[in-house]
């Protein structure tokens, strides 16, 4: 058995730091790089991808909603026509960096609001989709698994990854708890870590609820924003190769050519 840990990284902005990249990256597999919009600025973004470069992490973009301010949280009406531009625009920004230190984007995977309203939303959906296969139809997106947005993949022929989350909790549907919630979130590293083997080993969670939902785990994602980020992904990461689980980038390609 085999599954990708992905992260999100390159989320700080000018002098305000978030996150620990240089410490996280040697944890993960894959990491989702922020392209300026809902965080990341042009420096970051050059130097998360040298970091992941250098550390054999698979590359790819963290598309978001243009809201530094609600970090890409926040919902924002917009068509299918604008999320295809605002994804064209940040992954052909991110993919200059990664071809300029002689490496290739393996994939991409929308951030925060954009990424939920997408997992539940066809037509934005199909946006995302081809914005990918018209940027790179050999990028793979990352997306809730079986969320619209693998449906949408599915359809059009392009490789995607089906997502759990380590530290979030799931409604009986299959989606994410809202973060408005107080329950969104897995405060317990013990709790989040029992829910990630079970997610990776048996393909199935269990819902706020109760409920038992089947899943398909191909990556799972540790939030770098987190206050113990560092800690936890070690942990897991140690976990799961404990539980004779290998952790690899989904494909198993490197991102250097």
């Amino acid at each position: 058995m085999k599954i990708d840990i992905n992260c999100d990284m390159g989320e700080s902005f000018g002098v305000y730091r978030l996150g620990e990249d240089e410490q996280i990256v040697q944890w993960i597999s894959s990491a989702n790089i922020a392209c300026g919009f809902h965080a990341g600025d042009p420096s970051v973004m050059r130097a998360a991808v040298e970091l992941c470069l250098r550390h054999d992490v698979a590359v790819g973009a963290h598309p978001g909603l243009p809201d530094r301010m609600g970090f890409g949280r926040r919902e924002i009406k917009v068509s299918p026509e604008e999320v295809y531009d605002l994804m064209v625009y940040q992954i052909g920004a991110l993919t200059g960096f990664v071809r300029a230190m002689g490496g290739r984007l393996h994939h991409v995977k929308p951030h925060g609001a954009l990424y939920n309203m997408a997992a539940r939303d066809r037509g934005l959906a199909d946006a995302i989709v081809c914005s990918v296969i018209d940027c790179d139809d050999s990028l793979i997106l990352y997306g809730l698994a079986g969320s619209e947005l693998i449906r949408a993949s599915e359809e059009r022929g392009l490789s995607y990854a089906e997502e759990v989350f380590a530290d979030r909790t799931y409604q009986k549907d299959g989606s994410l708890t809202p973060r408005s919630h107080p329950q969104a979130v897995i405060v317990s590293e013990v709790d989040a870590i029992k829910q990630s083997l079970h997610m990776a080993s048996e393909g199935a969670v269990q819902a706020l609820t109760g409920e038992r939902i089947l899943l398909r785990a191909d990556t799972i994602c540790v939030h770098g924003d987190g206050e113990h980020a560092l800690s936890f992904a070690k942990k897991l990461h140690q976990a799961l190769v404990q539980a004779d689980i290998e952790v690899k980038a989904v494909g198993g390609d490197s991102d250097k050519e």
